[in-house]
């Protein structure tokens, strides 16, 4: 066992007893299906920004998409660019209202405010929807897509242990997924949430450290420059066209970058307007008056690490003579040619983080839909929230069984798997909960014909478009579009209820005055 080995070994370890300390540190604050769903909502401006872009970025940030940029260039930027724009403009529109509309909701079998826990209940509350149909068909989404988008985190985590330990994939699985669901099943929502602040600082100082030591060794950024546009024309170009042959070697110009390509890259962007576990940040910060500054925290934080990313995947281009053969591996390979075997283990810890703290809150929303919207909403609707957090806490766990059998016997990349759960969570979810926040005329209708054709195009598309369209343009785009035509044909079908418009006003009004400033005392 060599020193990077070691160190690795070491820095895993004292990794994971941090994380467990933080679960038990929170376990006996969580109480009731309330605080290990959203921690009793009181979240802090740093804690939601930080753990939001933890629970989101994973193993993509520091994996697929350094490895994108290696093998196409700075074409595979445009979907940094529509993520960037996506995540503020979720923080800047969905954020606030969420807050208020799911807490303050009438209950739409029992009357008063809901508190609504899960996006499933929230829909069902907000449409008065007392056919049950709403949060059936929004859990039925939520579950399939987190399979693959858990999957793709555990993907990301095999690779890492292969690369660190030799480990297969079997092995490696079991072991990431038991450090995950220990913590999780502990201490729930807050759990999660803490722990993602330390991975968070993780993820970005190791997106820092290794670019600056690159950049010293080849030369500075004109070196890399040259570097990169001596292997191809148009690497640097956001339009030029470019392609690893893996049979030469070799980067080669393609056609250059049509509407499609620069489309569904920026197409991501809406992704954000409809991820459970994202969201789940924004209805759990204790007020909106924290918003505002959770959300410079939250996007400055993502468009810094996306940058270096980039850039990362630029250093890999000028600095291996050799092209990999495994693209994705490009930032653990430069962290173990850059690095010191015990600094290397440190840095090659951070990509862990990376993707246990979006494994994490996919877990635990994904356990909480099961719980709240499958046993509680039409098996036992009695349970007491004692029961509903053992259930709870028996879902993480099997939920994240499954997850691992899609990981071990699926052949996808990380890129793959998340371009697929993403497109499915924005185009299901997305638009529905955009007009349900924003449009008070919304019927129940409208929202169940919004989710059921945004979330079966993102999973047919690519089928239908290999087969006789044959455009590659990402799943987001038709998918969101077809689900708003479905939203506006057929709402009118449904009806809104004067509690419907009266809790619609009194979220309106409670935003405002949340967002005005505070009086100034009398003498």
């Amino acid at each position: 066992m060599n020193d990077s080995t070691l160190a690795s070994v070491a820095t895993f370890g004292v990794y994971l007893a941090v994380m467990v300390a933080i679960g038990l540190w929170v376990y006996r604050r969580t109480v009731s299906q309330s605080d290990f769903v959203l921690g009793g909502r009181q979240l802090n401006s740093w804690v939601a920004g930080l753990s939001a872009n933890a629970s989101d970025f994973s193993g993509w940030l520091l994996l697929g998409l350094p490895g994108a940029i290696y093998v196409s260039g700075l074409g595979e930027a445009w979907i940094a660019v529509g993520l960037a724009a996506g995540f503020a403009g979720s923080w800047i529109l969905i954020a606030p209202r969420l807050r208020v509309y799911t807490e303050r909701v009438s209950d739409s079998r029992f009357g008063g405010e809901s508190d609504s826990l899960t996006l499933s209940s929230f829909l069902e509350n907000r449409f008065n929807d007392r056919s049950r149909a709403l949060r059936a068909v929004s859990a039925v989404l939520i579950i399939v897509f987190y399979f693959f988008y858990v999957a793709s985190g555990l993907v990301a985590m095999a690779a890492l242990f292969d690369q660190v330990f030799g480990l297969s994939p079997a092995p490696a699985i079991v072991i990431g997924v038991s450090i995950v669901v220990l913590y999780t099943v502990l201490g729930g929502f807050l759990a999660v949430s803490y722990t993602d602040v330390i991975q968070a600082v993780m993820m970005w100082a190791a997106l820092l450290v290794v670019p600056v030591m690159a950049l010293t060794a080849i030369g500075g950024f004109s070196g890399l420059a040259d570097g990169v546009a001596g292997r191809g024309d148009d690497l640097l170009s956001a339009v030029g066209g470019t392609a690893l042959d893996t049979d030469t070697g070799a980067w080669v110009s393609t056609e250059t970058l049509g509407w499609v390509v620069i489309v569904s890259g920026l197409a991501w962007g809406f992704g954000y307007f409809g991820q459970p576990h994202i969201l789940a940040r924004f209805m759990g910060i204790r007020s909106v008056r924290d918003i505002p500054k959770a959300g410079f925290v939250s996007v400055a934080w993502a468009v810094s690490a996306m940058a270096l990313a980039v850039v990362v995947g630029f250093i890999g281009i000028a600095y291996f003579d050799t092209p990999l053969d495994t693209p994705e591996q490009v930032f653990p390979r430069l962290i173990e040619a850059l690095t010191h075997p015990l600094v290397a283990g440190l840095l090659l810890a951070a990509i862990l983080a990376a993707v246990m703290s979006t494994a994490d809150s996919q877990l635990l929303v994904a356990a909480s839909t099961l719980t709240e919207d499958g046993y509680k909403a039409f098996v036992n609707e009695n349970a007491s929230p004692r029961s509903l957090l053992w259930i709870s806490r028996g879902t993480v766990v099997a939920v994240a069984a499954v997850a691992a059998g899609v990981a071990l016997w699926g052949n996808q990349s990380v890129m793959d798997l998340v371009g697929y759960a993403w497109a499915g969570f924005g185009a299901g979810f997305g638009p529905v909960l955009l007009l349900a926040l924003f449009w008070k005329r919304m019927t129940w209708v409208g929202a169940l014909a919004g989710m059921v054709v945004g979330g079966a195009t993102a999973i047919i598309w690519d089928i239908v478009d290999g087969a006789y369209l044959e455009t590659g343009l990402y799943a987001m785009v038709p998918a969101v579009i077809l689900s708003f035509v479905a939203i506006f044909a057929l709402n009118g079908l449904g009806r809104v209820s004067a509690q419907m418009e009266e809790d619609f006003d009194k979220v309106v009004r409670e935003i405002g005055e949340g967002r005005a400033p505070a009086a100034e005392p009398t003498a």
